[in-house]
């Protein structure tokens, strides 16, 4: 992966695998590059808690006909295991077309209604290692559990599972629904830190491109329209999805969850607002290079053409000179009163000299007092 100079970082690019056309839908194709999952069951309610790592399912099918009120989180990291998502799917009753879009991991943010369970999408958008990295994650909502699944072994969602381990805020006592609010919300704080990055990288470019507009700083400013154009076109799908969640009465979203959906959505309004002043920037930036490079071609237009100009009357009078027309016919000896006086002057060449000086002064003076000689 090609990183940029100067600490600047750019973003992870990904080789999108799809498959044949006319395959059968709902295929589940995991590729081969895919990750080996990591299984984690959390068990939590106001008064207990547990978690622990899960080696197979099986003992997930014990927990879909647990009638405690208890609710337990399926956090998997890692995609790399078609067995493990096909049994998943069993267990729970997931859609195949929904298991496809969790593998085929470059899907929008969206959400699906499925009558005992909920579907969400959303992109988890990070800096990992000076780089950028657009990863998704999937959840699976249902009355008294919650499937996550993510595509990289990634611990941007510790701050959710440290909080369920410590018992902080309400998360052990509000639902399925609260904590896909907690693992959503999460996500999209992630977006802040990069877009400061971001920022911060344009506030430099700024700056550079006004001292010295250079082919690398154009290009820049490029890639971080190109990452900008990624971010909006995300959060655009992010706001439709938390809209539609606050617009609609669903089953499986509590009404004390649903106050704290209006908050991402707010926290996803601000993301959005700030893309779309970066993207103004880098808009204005661009225009700042584009003048400035004119700038610059006119300043070196500018001199050329006073060395120019200068140089004209040298010309002439020097042009005029070289005639050589003689004052003294050498055949008849007859006196030109018309031809050149000065060409046999014993002090021509001089007098010339010191004259085509005189002429450059005064036309330097002329220049510096219309101010064509300072710096524009």
């Amino acid at each position: 992966m090609k990183k940029r100079n100067s600490g600047r970082w750019t973003k992870q690019r990904k080789h999108i695998q799809r498959l044949p056309p006319g395959s059968s839908p709902g295929m589940i194709h995991v590729p081969p590059e895919a990750l080996k999952p990591q299984i984690r069951l959390f068990s939590f309610s106001e008064d207990q808690f547990q978690e622990r790592v899960l080696n197979n399912t099986d003992e997930l099918t014990q927990m879909v006909s647990d009638k405690s009120s208890s609710v337990f989180w399926i956090d998997i990291m890692g995609l790399g295991d078609k067995q493990m998502l096909e049994k998943i799917a069993g267990i729970f009753g997931l859609h195949k077309l929904q298991m496809e879009d969790v593998v085929n991991v470059y899907q929008r943010p969206k959400l699906e209604d499925c009558g005992d369970y909920m579907f969400f999408i959303t992109r988890l958008i990070r800096e990992a290692e000076e780089q950028v990295v657009n990863e998704q994650m999937s959840l699976f909502i249902g009355r008294n559990y919650l499937i996550s699944l993510q595509e990289s072994h990634d611990p941007s969602l510790d701050p959710v599972r440290n909080r369920l381990r410590e018992g902080k805020g309400i998360i052990r006592k509000s639902g399925s629904s609260y904590l896909a609010y907690a693992l959503m919300d999460t996500a999209l704080d992630h977006y802040f830190p990069v877009l400061e990055k971001l920022s911060d990288q344009l506030d430099n470019l700024q700056d550079e491109l006004i001292a010295n507009p250079t082919r690398e700083a154009l290009n820049q400013v490029l890639q971080i329209k190109r990452e900008l154009i990624v971010f909006r076109r995300t959060i655009w799908s992010e706001r439709d999805k938390l809209n539609d969640i606050l617009r609609n009465n669903y089953n499986l979203i509590s009404a004390q969850s649903m106050i704290y959906f209006r908050d991402t959505y707010d926290h996803c309004i601000q993301i959005l607002e700030l893309t779309e002043s970066y993207k103004e920037v880098t808009a204005s930036l661009m225009d700042v290079y584009h003048s400035s490079v004119s700038n610059k071609l006119n300043q070196v237009m500018k001199v050329l053409t006073i060395i120019s100009t200068i140089f004209i009357p040298l010309t002439f009078i020097v042009g005029v000179y070289g005639m050589n027309f003689a004052r003294v016919n050498p055949e008849t000896g007859e006196v030109l009163k018309y031809n050149m006086p000065e060409l046999y002057s014993p002090y021509g060449y001089l007098l010339v000299g010191v004259f085509m000086t005189i002429v450059v002064v005064l036309q330097v003076i002329f220049f510096i007092k219309k101010g064509w000689l300072g710096r524009s």
